[in-house]
């Protein structure tokens, strides 16, 4: 039996696009249509293998990335006939800067309020005087991405799911946070034999993250990614 899952920190496609750029160390005033585009859909595909529940805005700015992609590939004769057209590149990244400055100001927002609140955590796995930075959906996905591409076969274009054996993925994982405080993402992956298991076995650990039973973090951005198990503080 199959299901749909969606994840409450499930980000927009602005995200994904900041991520991208920030992960390629881009420069947002010139970034490479094509190359941005391609790291896009592979982003895409993955999230639809995982029959991950992609909003709609997601398949619009798709869209656009391609409809940009493929002016760019007009001779200029072509695009001089479009000259009173808006230039969606232009358009595209100002409304990323613009959704960018209301990011940062959100966080700053926020942190002021815990702040105030005298709210101080250390979160889960964390080490005494380690700082581990939040790892979001699109890390996790490029972390998958890598484990795929060293398991040498076709590549995974459809997943069915047997919901017995994302329960089994879900005891493994459990057993190995139980033994050991923290344990590196790549460690779930060492016994798959095939891109179909990998994928299974996330799908399990996307489930422990909805679940608020297991946690990731990492050291650094973009770095390596490390799961911990969550401690369930009880309230009276």
């Amino acid at each position: 039996m199959s299901y749909r899952i969606k994840l409450e920190v499930f980000e927009g496609p602005f995200d994904l696009l900041l991520y991208l750029i920030r992960k390629e160390e881009l420069d947002i005033y010139d970034v490479p249509i094509s190359r941005i585009t391609e790291q896009y859909f592979e982003y895409i595909r993955l999230m639809r293998i995982l029959d991950l529940d992609i909003a709609g805005e997601f398949l619009v700015m798709a869209a656009t990335l391609m409809h940009i992609k493929s002016r760019m590939l007009l001779p200029e004769e072509e695009l001089a006939e479009e000259e009173e057209e808006e230039d969606s590149k232009e358009a595209l990244m100002q409304k990323l800067l613009e959704y960018r400055k209301y990011k940062e100001a959100a966080s700053i927002l926020e942190q002021r309020e815990l702040q105030q609140q005298n709210v101080f955590t250390r979160p889960g796995g964390e080490e005494e005087g380690e700082v581990l930075l939040d790892v979001n959906l699109f890390d996790l996905l490029g972390a998958l991405s890598h484990v795929l591409e060293r398991l040498k076969e076709e590549p995974v274009t459809e997943i069915v799911r047997d919901e017995t054996t994302v329960r089994e993925k879900i005891k493994f994982i459990v057993d190995i946070l139980v033994k050991e405080k923290r344990v590196n993402f790549i460690r779930i992956f060492a016994g798959s034999k095939s891109r179909g298991e990998a994928t299974v076995t996330f799908l399990a650990l996307l489930e422990l993250m909805k679940l608020q039973e297991v946690g990731v973090k990492q050291k650094a951005r973009f770095g390596e990614i490390y799961l911990y198990k969550v401690d369930k503080v009880r309230t009276r």
